[in-house]
């Protein structure tokens, strides 16, 4: 079957879509004809080499859609089943399955170089095959996935809303209440208000803590974090660590979220020095893999016990919390529509990966 993709080669900063072939699915297989695809910050990773693929590849890795067809073996959808991939496929069988972390199975060694399982390969062009990024490859019409990459969701939700569940959403919503562990009465940092860090933002409002600061250089986001539940705002770290210092009596924050699109050291920091004793800081945040990023006091971990942690996908199990965000979404207590700042069409890739450098969306989403 035929597809049109959008594809990276190696050293292009420019999306080029083109016509691949897509392979039918093979046992343990399903073709998804994608509905809507999310643009994150780590797609922007593959373009300015802070996470480093086998090219060519299709980008993308938050995904809805609808099932079409299934390989042998499938038991777990069904065609006509509607979806929202996982961009870390959960085998339910390894270590970390096992002991209810599935966002760090095993299964992820296969994310950047986009390969299936035996090593192959499921878009091919012209005799050369393209990789699909967290092997999904969503910034396409298709694709053939993995079962264990998708999660059927209730079919009255909207796809093109629900696709922000793949990624986004739980990645900063657990960033803040699994990885931040934030409860009632916490006085809450979160550096970086993107399509992550707006959810941290909304977790934490959601779980009840009494002051959550955004920091943002841009003030359309900072907007938004107050739509969200933000008690205060800053374009200014430093601003922002006097009023923790002068709302908290000099204790300091609880939590420090850093969900900014590339980590650096000012940013790690100005988040270790926010945090009072025993506070978290969760680096939830990328950067390339061979800098070193983090350089903080030890004495201060010694002394006042702060806590640096990492936190992939929000230390979520995205099986379920898939599922549970969208039917809290159903419910009203999870906003989705509101974080979409804009869709494109697949042609227009390029304009919201510029849209998103500028600082101008909270997330863009992709109709197939």
């Amino acid at each position: 079957m035929k597809t049109r993709a959008a594809v990276l080669e190696e050293g292009s900063t420019r999306f080029e879509i083109r016509e691949l072939d897509v392979d039918p699915p093979g046992p343990g297989e399903v073709h998804v004809k994608f509905v809507a695809a999310g643009l994150c910050h780590s797609d922007l990773h593959l373009i300015d080499g802070d996470i480093v693929p086998r090219f060519p590849i299709v980008a993308g890795h938050e995904g809805s859609g609808i099932v079409e067809e299934v390989g042998p073996g499938v038991t777990k959808v069904k065609p006509g089943d509607h979806v929202v991939c996982s961009f870390i496929p959960a085998c339910g069988r390894c270590r970390y399955c096992a002991n209810g972390r599935s966002n760090m199975c095993d299964n992820g060694a296969h994310l950047v170089k986009g390969n299936s399982f035996d090593g192959s390969f499921r878009y091919h062009a012209d005799g050369v095959d393209y990789g699909s990024f967290s092997m999904l490859g969503t910034f396409s019409e298709r694709a053939t996935l993995s079962e264990l990459s998708v999660v059927k969701i209730d079919e009255w939700l909207p796809l093109d809303v629900a696709v922000l569940v793949g990624c986004g959403v739980p990645t900063g919503w657990g960033t803040a209440v699994n990885a931040g562990r934030v409860t009632a009465g916490d006085t809450v940092v979160v550096y970086g208000i993107g399509g992550v860090g707006i959810n941290a933002v909304q977790a934490s409002a959601s779980s009840g803590a009494k002051y959550v600061i955004a920091v943002d250089p841009v003030r359309f986001k900072l907007d938004m974090a107050l739509k969200f539940g933000a008690t205060h705002v800053f374009s200014d770290a430093h601003e922002a660590a006097a009023k923790v210092n002068e709302l908290t009596w000099g204790q300091g924050a609880d939590q420090a979220l850093v969900t900014v699109g590339v980590v650096d050291e000012k940013v790690i920091a100005d988040a270790f020095a926010v945090i009072g004793k025993g506070g978290t800081l969760v680096v939830t945040g990328q950067a390339h893999p061979d800098k070193l990023t983090i350089q903080v006091p030890s004495a201060e971990i010694v002394r006042y016990e702060k806590v640096i942690r990492g936190s992939q996908y929000g230390s979520c199990n995205p099986q379920w919390d898939i599922v549970k965000l969208l039917r809290m979404y159903d419910a009203g207590a999870l906003k989705l529509d509101e974080l979409i700042t804009k869709y494109y069409t697949l042609d227009e890739i390029n304009d919201a990966v510029d849209d998103l450098k500028a600082g101008k969306l909270i997330r863009g989403a992709i109709r197939l």
